[in-house]
């Protein structure tokens, strides 16, 4: 019996075509809350870029690729920030060795070192405004929760190493990849939630299309890759169900009858 549902955001609970959520997804997370299962949101979003999806009830969030959990009452249940060292490190990367954009997000705000076309166009696909410049003066780099890196995929799997050996790189866009703690993902947020609601495993089931999301659906019982999905977050699937416009949540539910 499923008793705890978890849903990526973008290209999962919302199109990226229309920047909505689809009235179907809508009733079926009503229909979960209804019958009492807990419906949990598993984001690499800042926890201050949910606001859009927050009235739909959710019993918790896991946000920052799992380095930020708090629940629907703002009990913050986990924050893991990334090692100031390997912040500082790109910083020195960026100044005097090569340029590269990244983004800083922490708790309060999220600031970025440049942009370009590339990068407005990723925010406007988010319907998120471009975050302010970074003001290196009054910065923190002790307290950021995630970095985006522009790099390519190729450029990432050399560079983050070196630079950033006390993190991680996910992705679920060519564009860019989140940075979080070394260990931290999805699935240590899920085990968060968990853990604080008495639930077991295998009453889990999840919902996502990105890189980022891989960790989690292997984690839950049951993992479900939306039909717009990454072709590698599909082959590690349980279940590969229609996109998020052709109301894939509201028949992978009805297909486990979950609904």
């Amino acid at each position: 019996m499923i008793k705890a549902v978890f849903f990526d955001i973008d290209g999962t609970l919302i199109s990226f075509d229309t920047h909505r959520v689809p009235p179907s997804t809508e009733q079926a997370i009503a229909a979960l809350k209804a019958k009492g299962i807990k419906v949990i949101i598993s984001t690499g979003r800042s926890i201050n870029s949910i606001n859009h999806i927050t009235h739909l009830g959710f019993d918790g969030y896991i946000t920052f690729n799992g380095g930020y959990c708090v629940t629907k009452e703002g009990d913050i249940l986990f924050k893991k920030t990334i090692a100031q060292s390997d912040i500082d490190a790109l910083i020195k990367h960026h100044q005097e060795v090569e340029p590269i954009g990244f983004s800083f997000m922490s708790e309060k705000q999220i600031s970025i070192n440049t942009v370009n076309p590339a990068i407005s166009e990723m925010y406007a696909l988010l319907n998120l405004e471009v975050p302010q410049l970074i003001d290196y003066d009054n910065f923190d780099s002790a307290s950021v929760l995630q970095t985006n890196v522009f790099v390519d995929p190729a450029k990432e799997h050399t560079l983050m190493p070196a630079i950033m050996p006390n993190s991680i790189a996910t992705r679920w866009s060519p564009l860019f990849a989140d940075v979080n703690p070394a260990g931290q993902s999805k699935k240590v947020g899920i085990d968060i939630f968990l853990n604080h609601f008495g639930i077991d495993r295998s009453e889990t089931m999840s919902f996502g299309d990105g890189g980022n999301d891989i960790t989690m659906l292997q984690h839950t019982e049951i993992g479900v890759a939306m039909g717009n999905a990454n072709q590698e977050v599909k082959e590690i699937a349980d279940y590969v169900t229609e996109s998020v416009d052709d109301d894939g949540i509201w028949k992978a539910l009805k297909h486990f009858q979950v609904i």
